[in-house]
């Protein structure tokens, strides 16, 4: 056997870099399917707080501990949405010129933008369900710069 030639490397060794592309796409897709929310506001429903020009917002997923004045990602009629929780369960509220009460594991949601929001003062079904929150707004305002 001549021992001048070069060993080759195994094949696994060759493959090392392909393993761990696809395991750090894997970890980036559980990541961002399980703890975080990325996502934009398209209208001016929550300006100042979030702009709709070109920006992009980040929710948590796993904080579930909802405070009244937390903005949040929600799912309301097929849509997602974000708004300040305004009132939570428990709550009396006048909507459509009736005294109700925010029912158990629910919110009232309002945009911080109120001449230009369409939040729980126009639903049908004014309240959001704690199941229909996914996510609390960590990073409000993330600019996408342009490249010129």
């Amino acid at each position: 056997m001549d021992n001048t030639q070069a060993e080759k490397p195994p094949t696994f060794t060759k493959l090392t870099p392909v393993f761990v592309a696809i395991g750090c796409g894997l970890v980036t897709l559980l990541i961002l399917q399980f703890v975080l929310f990325i996502g934009f506001v398209p209208s001016e429903s929550m300006e100042p707080t979030i702009s709709s020009d070109n920006s992009f917002i980040m929710g948590f997923r796993l904080d579930k501990d909802y405070q009244i004045g937390d903005v949040v990602i929600f799912q309301k009629d097929g849509a997602f949405m974000v708004k300040r929780i305004a009132y939570k369960e428990g709550d009396t509220v006048l909507h459509d010129g009736k005294e109700i009460t925010v029912p158990p594991q629910s919110y009232y949601m309002l945009g911080d933008n109120v001449n230009n929001s369409f939040d729980s003062r126009y639903w049908d079904e004014p309240f959001v369900s704690k199941d229909d929150i996914k996510a609390k707004v960590i990073i409000p305002n993330c600019e996408l710069k342009k490249v010129d």
